[in-house]
């Protein structure tokens, strides 16, 4: 059965307790964000989202989205549901008060977005692609850009889209072949083909906004001779409101296997009226920030799937009778007990909670810092805290959707033949989970920009941010016999992450294919390691108050409880991961290409 309800116990327990969120926002300047204002926010973003949102998953999955004559229709319920998350100001949440947003931190902007993504993944597309714009023209637009276009983004009424991929080339950016043909009065006319446009067409917003990789005429080739243009669907009319038709057509609508409900598209831009963001031949920089953005925010969607599905799952399994447990029957009175009393079934169970609310905490410390950075009044705290965010960000991005995709599955299994059916729900985060692996840049594009560009940064300047804070907590805790269980398989597993981290740098200096064959299994192993780190930190958070009766102490202990599961069960993978990497690459070189 598809259920969703927003854990927002685990959240504030995040903000409040693991980390000190009001401390932070005071440092920030944002001494009147309160617990309790932060607290109604993330409730309101709940109910939106449980009621308004959720219910439209399954039947936008069915019914998908329609192109008819070159405009394309959402699913029916969609319009009225993006009215409401615009008129309730989500749009704008993390957006600056000079725009019309509401200027709040990115770490309560992350967890309402969780909370999005998980209720209705394909919903969150349409405004997550929006704020992507938002930041790109605002740190890299001018001033009139800034002023025409943002107040738009921010309120909703407009909306964004990231147009980067072209039918031949994805990752390789240096082939798009999108012109930009100056006009004289300052504008651009833009000529390409862009595909796999997501929320390229629809009819949620009176006005869609693209921001489009080209190649002005006479700029070199590769990455280094691309801009980045704003070309909206209706030009601006002398009110601000939209105009005239701009030269954009979606020719398709790509047929996917799951996000059916999020429009991607096939543009076509013929002389299409376009507007130069940043500089000449400096489009890759901004279009980096719009990337980054993104990839932090599809983590959040893997995040989201990990914790519907978890969600789905405990629920059937509570109420499914099959069989009898092996210690002897635990409903006597019924033809059978819930499978929730299975060895494995909680096998597979505590795997999905594990997963998903160590990498809330990582993505609530990921987060926080990335409010640091934008914010800290320290200007060497904002610069550790941007190191830290570079480094965490393909982490994260990568980990959290390779574990959503995971999680999917195992609920399906939890299932059983019921879970391989449409009926019941749990099949749809497997399809809709899957692609968050391969966008904004594949998990294995996101491992070789970890080991191939952000480990040399400074000798491993990046690496800091985690590093000593890891190292810190060991020597802190490690002689605490009541937090042995959680201290130990973390310094071993960090001691593998070090040690691949040396074996890497050695080996990637004499040969780059070498670090580049084990890349994924170091993002891995790095993901874990921080994950442990996020479980030893909440375990020591609830160890105090675990003896406590009531709600509150049921929370703690099953905290604690999920903690000693994840260091037993699925932290050890990092030894196999550890041995793999100083294996060397070559029973990957090595392999003749003519015997594939």
């Amino acid at each position: 059965m598809a259920v969703y309800q927003a854990p927002l116990r685990d959240m504030r327990f995040i903000l409040y307790e693991l980390f000190d969120a009001e401390s932070q926002w005071a440092d920030a300047g944002d001494g009147g964000l309160t617990p309790d204002l932060a607290d109604a926010v993330l409730g309101e973003a709940a109910k939106l989202c449980e009621d308004v949102l959720f219910p439209l998953n399954r039947s936008g999955d069915e019914e998908g989205c329609v192109l008819e004559n070159g405009a394309v229709r959402t699913p029916a319920g969609f319009k009225e549901a993006y009215a409401a998350f615009a008129e309730g100001g989500w749009t704008g949440l993390g957006c600056d008060p000079a725009h019309g947003g509401q200027g709040l931190p990115q770490l309560l902007n992350m967890m309402v977005l969780e909370m999005v993504c998980a209720a209705n993944l394909s919903f969150g597309m349409y405004p997550g692609l929006s704020r992507g714009a938002y930041d790109a023209v605002y740190l890299h637009g001018a001033d009139d850009l800034k002023s025409r276009y943002l107040p738009k983004l921010a309120d909703g009424s407009w909306s964004g889209t990231m147009c980067l991929t072209e039918p031949q080339c994805g990752t390789d950016l240096g082939l798009v072949r999108t012109r930009a043909a100056p006009t004289g009065d300052g504008g651009f006319a833009i000529t390409g083909d862009k595909i796999f446009i997501s929320a390229g067409e629809h009819d949620l917003t009176e006005n869609i906004l693209h921001l489009v990789l080209a190649r002005i005429d006479g700029a070199p080739g590769g990455t280094s001779g691309l801009s980045l243009f704003l070309v909206p669907k209706f030009l601006p009319d002398a009110d601000g409101r939209p105009g005239a038709r701009n030269g954009v057509t979606c020719t398709a609508l790509e047929h996917k296997m799951g996000i059916a409900a999020s429009a991607t598209c096939a543009l076509r831009f013929e002389d299409a009226t376009g507007f130069l963001v940043g500089r000449e031949n400096s489009g890759m920089r901004a279009m980096f920030t719009m990337m980054n953005a993104a990839r932090l925010g599809v983590g959040m969607q893997g995040l989201g799937i990990m914790e519907a599905a978890y969600q789905g799952a405990v629920a059937y399994a509570r109420e499914r009778e099959q069989g009898r447990a092996l210690s002897g029957p635990k409903a006597p009175d019924r033809p059978a007990d819930p499978i929730l009393h299975h060895p494995d079934l909680r096998r597979m169970l505590l795997t999905g909670r594990a997963y998903a609310e160590g990498a809330r905490a990582l993505a609530a410390w990921i987060a926080a810092e990335l409010d640091a950075a934008q914010r800290a009044s320290d200007p060497q705290r904002r610069a550790a805290a941007a190191d830290f965010v570079a480094l965490m960000t393909p982490i994260a991005k990568a980990l959290f959707t390779d574990l959503g995709s995971e999680v999917a599955n195992l609920g399906v299994q939890v299932y059983g033949g019921h879970g391989y059916i449409r009926e019941h729900g749990m099949e749809q985060y497997v399809r809709d989970a899957r692609i968050t692996q391969i966008y904004e840049g594949t998990n294995g594009i996101q491992a070789l920009d970890l080991v191939g560009r952000k480990l040399p940064v400074g000798a491993g300047r990046l690496l800091r941010g985690f590093f000593h804070p890891v190292n810190a907590f060991i020597e802190a805790h490690g002689a605490d016999p009541a937090l042995a269980p959680f201290v130990k398989p973390l310094a071993k597993s960090f001691q593998a992450l070090q040690g691949a981290t040396a074996f890497l740098a050695q080996k990637g200096l004499a040969n780059p294919d070498e670090a580049a064959a084990a890349a994924s299994e170091y993002l891995r192993l790095f993901g874990l390691v921080a994950l442990a780190f996020m479980w030893a930190r909440m375990a020591r958070a609830a160890a105090p108050k675990a003896a406590e009766g009531g709600a509150d102490g049921a929370f703690y202990r099953a905290k604690l409880g999920t903690a000693r599961f994840y260091m037993a069960r699925l932290l050890p993978q990092a030894g196999a991961l550890y041995a793999a990497i100083t294996g060397g690459g070559g029973s990957i070189l090595d392999f003749a290409l003519e015997d594939f």
